[in-house]
């Protein structure tokens, strides 16, 4: 990221709304506006993939991934459509298709705005990363049947981009069937929220609720680095109300699994 400049002129320029100190309440609100545009690419993707499971279910034959082609139109939309959706798809659960023993039907955008798939090797003879059903934003989703901010990590599975991914569980007649995800890369949430969180009165990080930092302003929680705190997970569920933790001012960003912590420096 580039740094702030500080020349008068620089400053003379900046509209008065932009450097106002704002609420934890306001900010809290705002990163949840900006991730639920995500979600929306992310349920929207849900739907269509239990609409297709459901049709292929009643057939002769279990689905492959010949089937899951039918979904393309629709990811190669939404890529298009949000600009903050580097990637989006279906990963299944081991075992739903008949033909292979895993699948991400996963389509990225190209830096020129091309779409493009994820071809990965999930031969776990060949692959270190064949089986992924231990990353957060498949067990999550999995283990809670709610939806899940993972990371920031590193994406080696899809771009070597630091990134996180958005995940919702996809269930098909009572039996889980994968998750629908999204991925962001973190420079570009970054760029969304960080304007918000610096113009907090004390310094500030989010985490997720695994309680991993998914920004910060704060040097002592750096981005990607695990944070002791409340129960994040019982915060991001619900109904626990926030409020403070030691020096730090506690918000729920209401229906987004993210927390924001401010302090009173």
């Amino acid at each position: 990221m580039g740094g702030r400049s500080t020349g008068l002129v620089g400053a003379a320029d900046t509209p008065p709304e932009a450097t106002a100190v704002v609420t934890g309440e306001a900010v809290a609100a705002r990163v949840r506006d900006t991730l639920e545009d995500v979600f929306d690419t992310v349920a929207e993707t849900r739907v269509d993939i239990v609409a297709l499971l459901e049709g292929v279910s009643v057939g002769e034959h279990g689905p492959v991934t010949a089937d899951l082609a039918a979904l393309r139109p629709g990811l190669h939309a939404r890529l298009a459509a949000r600009a903050l959706v580097s990637g989006v798809g279906f990963v299944t659960a081991p075992g739903l298709l008949t033909d292979v023993p895993a699948w991400l039907e996963w389509w990225q955008a190209g830096t020129d705005g091309t779409v493009r798939p994820l071809l990965l090797d999930l031969d776990p003879e060949h692959s270190a990363y064949s089986d992924y059903t231990h990353w957060d934003w498949f067990t999550l989703p999995r283990d809670t049947g709610q939806r899940a901010v993972a990371g920031p990590y590193v994406d080696y599975l899809c771009s070597d981009e630091y990134s996180l991914t958005l995940s919702a569980p996809v269930t098909v007649g009572g039996r889980f069937a994968g998750v629908a995800a999204a991925d962001v890369y973190l420079r570009h949430f970054e760029a969304a929220v960080m304007p918000l969180l610096k113009r907090l009165p004390g310094s500030a990080h989010l985490v997720n609720a695994r309680g991993r930092v998914a920004a910060s302003t704060d040097p002592h929680h750096l981005v990607g680095s695990l944070t002791k705190g409340p129960d994040f997970a019982a915060l991001v569920a619900g109904p626990s109300e926030p409020g403070r933790f030691g020096g730090l001012r506690v918000y729920r960003c209401d229906g987004v699994p993210l927390v924001l912590l401010v302090s009173d420096d």
